[in-house]
């Protein structure tokens, strides 16, 4: 039985990570897992672009719809539950495939990490409150006084990662560069390829976005969003789910905060923004293996490279 090592599909939004890992699994005896923090949660399946259901039957992935959309998630939950898989992997034989575009997940795989003690239920709470009734601005302004060193590493308008920082250091007493300094725990133990799928053409892969998400709103995006608030009477934008690219223009649109026309312009320009961040922080990453998705047989290059790390 070959020794297969874990593969991870690394890759901008829409570079195609998911048909190259059912290529994978058309040629290898594979275990599919993904990475994305959106694709856990039900009921949110165009606006993530989630593999249709004769695809997820056809080609499994595990850590898929997994949770509410009311849920929370950390990297360190994704770690866990992706080591799971992929001892399920191992011990059917199966090559462990981890695809998707959730970047920190993946890091706190491979390397471990940092153990952050839960927070508080209550603090968590009255958090969402103020930034429901008082806005982003005064618990910035706490975030400074509390944890500084965070407030100036954070934009005064990045709402999740101060609302996090700040749960953090009012739950536990200690700031986040306090346990990010502390030694990760549980490094990936097994062998591994990581492959970066790459283009050249930013324009091209722009337009390709975009008329991705056109085609999401044909598909019946903005009623898949009326239904997550129908059925979820208590979900909010502030929420992790609805943070989302795309979810948040469509909220807003709803809420009768801009037009149809500006939503989707709104969520494209955020598509490209994210994009651009995922391709920023592949350029920062080590042992990577890139391969352009604009050549022929791209997929063929990822199978051989495979091939020869079995070689004995």
């Amino acid at each position: 039985m070959p020794n297969f090592p874990v593969i991870f599909l690394m890759g901008p939004t829409a570079s195609g990570k998911t048909d190259t890992a059912l290529a994978l699994a058309d040629h290898f005896p594979c275990h599919l897992i993904s990475c994305d923090s959106a694709l856990i949660y039900r009921d949110m399946d165009i606006g993530t672009a989630k593999p249709d259901r004769a695809t997820l039957e056809r080609y499994p992935h595990a850590l898929v719809d997994i949770l509410s959309p009311m849920a929370r998630y950390s990297a360190e939950q994704f770690r866990q539950d992706a080591r799971a898989e992929i001892e399920l992997a191992r011990a059917a034989g199966k090559m462990p495939v981890i695809v998707g575009g959730t970047f920190l997940y993946m890091k706190a795989l491979i390397e471990g990490i940092s153990p952050i003690p839960p927070v508080k239920d209550d603090v968590r709470a009255e958090l969402l409150q103020r930034h429901q009734t008082e806005g982003i601005e005064p618990l910035y302004a706490q975030l400074s006084l509390l944890d500084p060193e965070s407030a100036a590493r954070l934009a005064p308008a990045d709402t999740q990662r101060i609302l996090r920082a700040l749960e953090v250091v009012l739950s536990t007493g200690q700031t986040l560069n306090h346990f990010w300094q502390l030694p990760p725990k549980e490094a990936l133990p097994y062998p591994y390829l990581k492959f970066a799928l790459t283009y050249q053409d930013i324009a091209r892969a722009n337009a390709r976005m975009a008329l991705r998400f056109e085609q999401m709103m044909a598909l019946g995006f903005v009623d898949e969003v009326v239904h997550l608030r129908e059925k979820y009477p208590e979900l909010n934008g502030d929420y992790p789910s609805q943070r989302a690219v795309g979810y948040r223009q469509i909220w807003d649109y709803l809420d009768g905060l801009m037009t149809k026309e500006d939503a989707i312009e709104r969520a494209i320009i955020a598509t490209r923004q994210y994009a651009k961040r995922q391709r920023t922080w592949l350029r920062s990453e080590t042992e990577l293996l890139p391969v352009n998705v604009e050549t022929l047989n791209f997929h063929q290059t990822i199978i051989q490279r495979i091939e020869a790390a079995l070689l004995p």
